[in-house]
């Protein structure tokens, strides 16, 4: 039998600069996939780019090739498969005083 989690990270938290959500250690796992909610999307010009990073203590960090970008508010997902041990993502607003409203849920799968 397989084994399923998902966990919330950010639960309508809303970010005015570049960020990153705490660690959440995934070793367990075979298969992870990041859905990301925005809300809100403010500011002239806004865009928020999410990327994931992986780490194999949760101290260390560097980026993954999976992510996403998103300039309106919606729902974004993408998987991330051989990430290692822990999982976070980056999120980095571009913009006139943008500012981003949202919901990160990471879902995982033995």
């Amino acid at each position: 039998m397989r084994h399923a989690l998902t966990a919330v990270l950010e639960r309508n938290t809303t970010f005015t600069a570049d960020f990153t959500t705490e660690p959440y250690e995934a070793g367990w796992a075979a298969e992870a996939r990041w859905f990301v909610r925005t809300l809100a999307l403010e500011g002239e010009a806004p865009a928020l780019e999410l990327t994931t990073q992986i780490s194999p203590d949760g101290l260390h960090w560097c980026d993954d090739d999976a992510g996403q970008v998103t300039t309106e508010p919606g729902l974004v997902s993408w998987r991330v498969r051989e990430f290692g041990h822990w999982l976070r993502v980056r999120g980095t607003l571009t913009g006139s005083g943008a500012k981003a409203k949202v919901l990160i849920y990471l879902a995982l799968k033995s």
